[in-house]
């Protein structure tokens, strides 16, 4: 089994990759969106364990099935030390099956972030992004209280790769991906 962690800012273009890699790979996609839109439709608001708890149920099945492997996307807070345990708790999971962790983070500036937050594709697949303005706010809001891009050197896991994707288009950074890893 593999796991590959798709890691990066908002609008940064995680899905976008990951969709990319899925179709050169035995690597199937689960980006952080399909737990939160359903879970926002049915409660009328964003409510965080019950997402995570549906992730839990996932990433447990699809562990022990015999796929080749997984993509998974998330914005992750470099600051916050449970969100490094969270990171350790979806490994764990993983772990008795002998899987294989990546790890890719996508970074971008700002302002390519924002044109990005309005594709189609990001629309598509993420309703609660289509009030445009308000996601907008968000990002912007999130950059100024979160840090979502690594320090140079920060992380230091094994089969770790940094791609600024500000000019790589998402099918190229998806060959990077599955070029250095080998997948």
């Amino acid at each position: 089994m593999k796991l590959v962690f798709l890691i990066g800012d908002a609008a940064v273009g995680k899905m976008t990759v990951g969709q990319e890699l899925m179709k050169i790979t035995d690597l199937r996609l689960f980006h952080n969106h399909m737990t939160i839109e359903p879970v926002i439709e049915i409660f009328g608001r964003y409510d965080g364990k019950t997402i995570t708890e549906l992730r839990d149920v996932i990433f447990k099945n699809f562990a022990a099935s015999d796929n080749y492997g997984m993509i998974y996307t998330m914005m992750m807070d470099f600051d916050i030390p449970s969100e490094w345990e969270y990171l350790e708790h979806i490994k764990e999971i993983f772990a008795p099956y002998g899987t294989e962790y990546y790890y890719v983070e996508l970074v971008a500036p700002q302002e390519i972030r924002l044109r990005r937050n309005m594709t189609e594709n990001r629309l598509k697949h993420k309703p609660s992004k289509r009030d445009v303005e308000t996601s907008n706010r968000r990002l912007i809001d999130d950059d100024m209280n979160l840090r979502c891009v690594s320090y140079e050197g920060e992380i230091t896991f094994e089969n770790y790769l940094r791609i600024d994707n500000s000019d790589t288009p998402p099918e190229l950074a998806a060959k990077m991906i599955k070029d250095t890893f080998k997948l």
